[in-house]
């Protein structure tokens, strides 16, 4: 205790200066929305309110996930159920939870003649929990309300029929009677999302829009029929979907929520094949119809088919991503189609472009989709990656991003390095026009994806600590950037990582020879023709006195160098003999998932670059402009020091970079059109700081605002279902004095004030 408080007395106070009257830029009220993609059963056994697992028995040519009762025969027979014998169960999804008093809705289509059917509701030990009448609405259709007299987490629907020895299922359905706003959504996960308060949501996807296979690929005229019609499509995630959670759903789930929908269009690509330039009408039109149907009156065909769902006036679908995660020269043929055609017959809709592959240059682009993957260091080494944006090029949408290395299922580390990012993102809204975190939903069950904003199971939801930062950095959005100017952040620099050396490329082939790497005037590792060199990925092979790589790998790798750490200087010769790029030269090779590298002709060959890799996650320290020949060989040097690394090429200087610096502070201020002033801390010491924020120009009187903290004592502390909140807001008030306000920032932790205009 007294080492702490004399920490905490000799602990740097650092100020923000707010110059609340001077803005800069205004922020996008669409800035921070939510993506919604149908990955870790996030739709079907999700949101998606249905209970019964292959409704329909259209999943494969077993009935997957229903079971004989008292030893029935079970027989699929042209999309139905043959049931031989007394009943038959059904699972779920990891199992029924059933919640006692709440009333469930079973509706049952099956052959006529049938007679009497019985519903019922049983525990895992079979033990029947809720049972009802079923009222026979028409020759095929009987439904019933069944209200279970106790709760069960994985209990089972059992359907029997009575008075004969065998039946046909067509379809089965459970759902709760009470729905989200009566939407067939869960009311619980729903009430996730409104809580985030989103400006818009993107979906279907992700992955789920291209499909491994264009068989496969989301397309959405399959989607907005009767539940029963829709298409059942194998999901690369893992599991196959129903669809149930539609086009129409998602469209309505938007209204509802009062956010703009940014819906992504498959544009002819997969992951493993594409469609035919001269075959792509059918993708165009697809986009045409997908805009009339959300926008189009009802004198128009789907505008039609949208009223007859019982909803005449249009949507307003204002946005629309042309694929996800496409790129190269596939789709920059495919995009101007897209332009064209939309920006013709709906001007006012904007569109969003993919960068993979760079930027495509064959239309114009409004808006590019960028994504980040990473470390918590490499987003807070990135949360000044948008102040040097050129405000003349295209608007950018960060469609996806999340801490995923040292994040474990979701913990306060991958929080702050999110929160620190936003704190970018937000001052520069100028460029950043949206924003939304991925993936959104995962089933504790069915997890194919880690980690995840909100977590849940039949019966149980939780929110990780990075719901917690987008609810408060969405909730308290302002309207216009301020000036501000922090003092007294402590920049704390890391060195680069000590270890082995390799070399490698990226869809390019090459050769090496004589490689050499000198620490203090000695030779330590030496190798003429890859003796030594073992092989991560790719394929080396010494031949004629070089190491030569044959494949067209992404990457590449082979190194030297066992678990001595080594610094010094890495010499070698190299010869590109094919392919796209230029040479991957590796330094400080801790592990596959920790080390730096030299990328010569990277980016398409555009670019020489150095990129450090912590745990898994590379961020680019530095870029310029440079090319590698074919046939041409190259003497390089690294020179490779804790703090410091350079490289020539044939003695020339090409890149010279010092280890990066961290901060401990990140902030945003900004102002509300009614005067109220919002500040954004991020702090990411290990021990409590002394924070003072200096209002200029503020005006007002002495006052109390409300301060909203997110913190944890330990950065891999997570929420989880047995403890939901276990790290959550605490809202507070705090005295404005003066023009000041007097902080103690918590460690680790993120802090907004609002502060109201005037004073008492």
């Amino acid at each position: 205790m007294i080492c702490a408080l004399l920490a905490l007395a000799q602990a740097k106070t650092a100020v923000l200066t707010v110059h609340c009257d001077q803005p800069t830029v205004q922020v996008s009220p669409t800035l921070y929305g939510i993506f919604f993609e149908e990955i870790n059963c996030a739709g079907d056994g999700g949101l998606w309110s249905e209970m019964v697992r292959n409704p329909h028995f259209a999943e494969s040519n077993k009935p997957e996930f229903w079971e004989p009762v008292a030893g029935a025969k079970l027989t699929l027979e042209k999309g139905a159920l043959r049931v031989d014998g007394e009943g038959v169960a059904n699972t779920g999804f990891f199992g029924m939870s059933f919640e006692k008093g709440k009333v469930y809705r079973a509706s049952i289509n099956a052959d006529a003649g049938m007679g009497n059917v019985d519903v019922s509701l049983v525990d895992s030990s079979g033990r029947e929990i809720g049972s009802a009448r079923t009222d026979r609405h028409s020759e095929h259709h009987y439904t019933s309300y069944i209200k279970p007299s106790e709760s069960s987490d994985k209990g089972k629907l059992l359907i029997k029929a009575k008075g004969v020895p065998s039946f046909r299922l067509l379809s089965a359905s459970l759902s709760p009677m009470i729905t989200w706003k009566m939407t067939g959504l869960r009311r619980d996960l729903a009430g996730m999302l409104d809580g985030l308060k989103p400006a818009f949501v993107r979906f279907p996807g992700g992955c789920w829009v291209e499909g491994d296979t264009m068989a496969t690929s989301y397309r959405w005229k399959q989607t907005i029929g009767p539940v029963a019609n829709r298409a059942t499509v194998p999901n690369l995630w893992g599991y196959k979907s129903g669809n149930g959670l539609g086009f129409f759903e998602y469209l309505q789930l938007c209204e509802n929520l009062k956010a703009e929908p940014l819906f992504v269009i498959n544009c002819g690509m997969s992951h493993k094949e594409n469609i035919r330039l001269d075959k792509m009408d059918e993708f165009v039109q697809d986009a045409l119809d997908a805009l009339e149907y959300a926008n189009g009156p009802v004198t128009t065909r789907w505008g039609q088919e949208r009223a007859k769902r019982g909803h005449p006036k249009p949507f307003g679908l204002k946005y629309m991503e042309i694929g996800n995660e496409n790129g190269g020269r596939a789709y920059a043929e495919r995009y101007p189609l897209f332009v064209k055609a939309i920006k013709a017959r709906y001007p006012e809709v904007t569109l969003v472009a993919n960068v993979w592959g760079g930027i495509p240059d064959t239309a114009k682009v409004e808006v590019v989709d960028e994504h980040y993957y990473s470390s918590p260091s490499f987003f807070y080494q990135n949360a000044n990656r948008y102040d040097t944006y050129d405000r003349r090029g295209p608007k950018v949408y960060v469609g996806e991003y999340a801490v995923t290395e040292g994040c474990g299922t979701g913990n306060m580390a991958a929080a702050l390095g999110e929160a620190a990012f936003m704190t970018g993102m937000e001052r520069n809204s100028d460029v950043v026009v949206m924003a939304s975190y991925a993936p959104l939903f995962a089933n504790v069950r069915a997890k194919a994806w880690n980690p995840d904003l909100i977590n849940f199971d039949g019966k149980s939801v939780y929110g990780t600590p990075s719901y917690y930062v987008q609810q408060m950095f969405s909730l308290n959005r302002p309207d216009h950037v301020v000036r501000s100017e922090l003092q007294g952040a402590e920049p704390k620099t890391t060195p680069f990582p000590a270890g082995g050396v390799g070399v490698g490329t990226w869809a390019t082939t090459a050769e090496f020879s004589d490689l050499s790497v000198t620490e203090n005037g000695s030779v330590s590792l030496q190798s003429k023709a890859g003796e030594g060199l073992r092989t991560e990925t790719g394929s080396f092979e010494a031949k004629e006195g070089v190491l030569a790589q044959t494949t067209m790998a992404t990457p590449s790798r082979a190194w030297l160098g066992g678990p001595v750490a080594h610094y010094g200087t890495f010499t070698l010769r190299a010869r590109k003999t094919g392919g796209n790029e230029g040479f991957l030269i590796t330094v400080g090779r801790k592990d596959s998932k920790n080390y730096l590298w030299i990328n010569l002709g990277g980016w398409g060959n555009t670019q020489h670059g150095v990129e450090l890799c912590v745990n898994g996650g590379k961020t680019i320290l530095k870029q310029v402009p440079g090319s590698i020949e074919t046939g041409r060989w190259y003497d390089i040097t690294v020179d490779y020091r804790p703090d410091h690394v350079s490289c020539w090429l044939d003695r020339k200087p090409v890149l010279d970079v010092h280890a990066p610096a961290q901060n401990d502070l990140f902030c945003a201020a900004g102002t509300r059109r009614d005067g109220e002033t919002i500040v954004k801390i991020v702090y990411s010491g290990d021990s409590p700081r002394p924070f003072d924020v200096a209002l200029d120009g503020f005006g007002g009187k002495d006052q109390t605002a409300t301060r909203t903290t997110l913190s944890a004592p330990d950065l891999a502390t997570e929420n989880s279902l047995a403890e939901p909140k276990k790290v959550a807001p605490k809202v507070g008030s705090v005295r404005v004095r003066k023009g000041h306000i007097a902080l103690l920032l918590p460690a680790q932790s993120v802090t907004v004030l609002s502060i109201p205009a005037g004073g008492a």
